[in-house]
């Protein structure tokens, strides 16, 4: 500890003894380091504070307050674009020495760097404008920063008030003659489907397809031809039953024989046309057949001089043959035109797959095209409602918290701080460069430094004895550098008064 302690005397004698050497190396330095602190320009910053109001009843009703957010974050990214800064440039005393597009580059390329926009929350905005031009006076510094910060605001404003509406416009007129083409395109593909499915009415799926068709064609064909068996086999039974019984039968005690029968059959017959029947009702159908056996049975009977009754069982036979032959003759005419059917469906089978294929294909693209005109139609119609509301309940309100005011004080350079920061280094470079020259000339400052260096044993040290002139000698050059100590302190108070007065004069 002692020998540290003897260190640092030594290092404040070898200063000490080349004190004058400091305090020249400290005014120099002290002079040059003011000199350039004073030539800083000053830098003004204006800010301000924006509020957002985005909360709308109506635009949550009519879903456009997701949109609103999304156009607040466009304007804070596209606020400070180069189109912006010049209406910036063009606006404030930035643009007076701008006289051609090169110096209009250079100065919006200078005024991004000055610019600043930021949101501390999603509605809060602030704007900062930095001004810190060399060519002009600092209250002109303080009332340009206000300027820039002012025109950031109105661009602000119009950005998101005036440029919608305008866009919005535009916009509604491109979508109206989108949704026309798209409607002469839609009717166009309307009518090649319906002319389509006209010309292919039997052969479309979803109306019946072949194969569908065939089958189920082929199902009622084996059923009708199952029932035309059955009915010939009905009436071959009935045409057996027939050959078995005979027409008239004899009845003892009776009279009238077939003639008698044929008179009741005539006039049960004129009973039928009395009662509507038409020639061709079965009953009717039936009735003649049975005159005209009856008719032939007394024939018969006239002939052979005798006479029987017509016997019932044969007549209700007839009767029943005659259904059966109709029966017969309907099944046969179903079945011939089934096969018909199924001939003409296997010829068109073969052309379903092709006529499906084109089906798809046309309904493919009117769908395609309806869902665009649909989704087109809807967004226009969305489009026209939020102008409507942008234009007639604005959703959208703007709050300036802080207004841009007029810096009463340089946010930039801390010139006080750096006067006295000169100051100390001034100091510290003198009181350095002194005790470097003591060590680049090899004296010694104790009898310990001198035995260390030597090699050999000190015996012993003279001390310095001043005389009475010496020491008044010694007196003065003290007063003389402590007044040169005090010359640096009066110049940087001077210069921290100077500058504290041009603040006041700038407020």
């Amino acid at each position: 500890m002692g020998g540290i302690l003897d260190q640092v005397r030594a290092g404040l004698h070898t200063v000490w003894n080349r004190r004058w050497i400091a305090l020249g190396i400290a005014w120099i330095i002290c002079l040059g380091g003011w000199l350039a602190v004073g030539a800083m320009p000053n830098r003004y910053e204006s800010r301000a504070r924006i509020f957002v109001h985005i909360d709308d009843v109506l635009s949550d009703q009519i879903g456009v307050g997701a949109d609103r957010h999304r156009d607040i974050d466009r304007v804070r990214q596209t606020l400070t674009s180069a189109v912006n800064l010049e209406k910036v440039v063009r606006a404030t005393r930035l643009g007076e020495k701008v006289t051609s597009p090169k110096l209009m580059e250079a100065a919006v390329a200078k005024l991004a760097t000055a610019v600043k926009v930021s949101n501390s929350q999603e509605n809060l905005f602030e704007i900062v404008a930095t001004s810190g031009n060399s060519s002009l006076g600092d209250a002109a510094n303080a009332k340009l920063a206000k300027d820039i910060a002012q025109k950031m605001i109105d661009i602000f404003r119009e950005v998101n008030l005036a440029g919608g509406r305008g866009e919005m416009s535009e916009t509604l007129s491109f979508m109206d003659q989108q949704l026309s083409d798209r409607q002469k395109d839609l009717e166009a593909a309307e009518q090649k489907r319906q002319a389509f499915e006209a010309k292919n009415a039997g052969m479309l799926p979803g109306t019946g397809a072949v194969s569908a068709r065939l089958e189920g064609t082929r199902t009622e064909l084996r059923s009708v031809e199952s029932d035309l068996m059955a009915a010939q086999s009905a009436l071959a039974s009935i045409n057996g039953q027939m050959a078995g019984t005979p027409p008239t039968i004899t009845i003892p005690g009776t009279s009238g024989g077939a003639k008698g029968a044929l008179a009741q059959a005539q006039s049960e017959l004129y009973a039928m046309h009395a009662r509507g029947l038409t020639d061709s009702h079965p009953d009717v159908l039936a009735q003649k057949a049975q005159i005209a056996q009856l008719s032939r049975a007394a024939a018969a009977e006239g002939s052979r001089g005798g006479g029987g009754s017509p016997n019932p069982a044969y007549a209700s036979l007839q009767s029943l043959k005659a259904d059966r032959q109709a029966n017969v003759v309907a099944l046969a005419s179903r079945k011939a035109a089934l096969q018909q059917d199924v001939a003409q469906l296997t010829t068109q089978q073969y052309s379903e797959p092709a006529v499906a294929a084109e089906a798809s294909r046309i309904n493919r693209d009117y769908e395609v095209m309806k869902q665009q005109y649909d989704k087109l139609l809807r967004d226009r119609e969305t489009l026209r409602l939020r102008g409507q509301v942008e234009t007639e309940h604005n959703a959208v309100k703007f709050e300036v918290i802080d207004p841009p005011t007029t810096p009463r004080e340089p946010s930039a350079p801390n010139r006080p701080l750096m006067l006295v920061g000169v100051l100390l280094a001034g100091l510290a470079a003198g009181a350095g460069g002194a005790f470097a020259l003591g060590q680049v000339r090899g004296t010694f400052a104790t009898t310990a430094d001198l035995e260390r260096a030597l090699g050999l044993p000190v015996l012993g040290a003279v001390t310095l004895a001043f005389t009475q002139s010496a020491v008044s000698e010694r007196r003065r050059q003290l007063k003389w550098f402590g007044g040169g100590i005090a010359g640096l302190v009066l110049v940087l108070a001077g210069l921290l008064a100077l500058e504290f007065l041009k603040r006041r004069l700038v407020a």
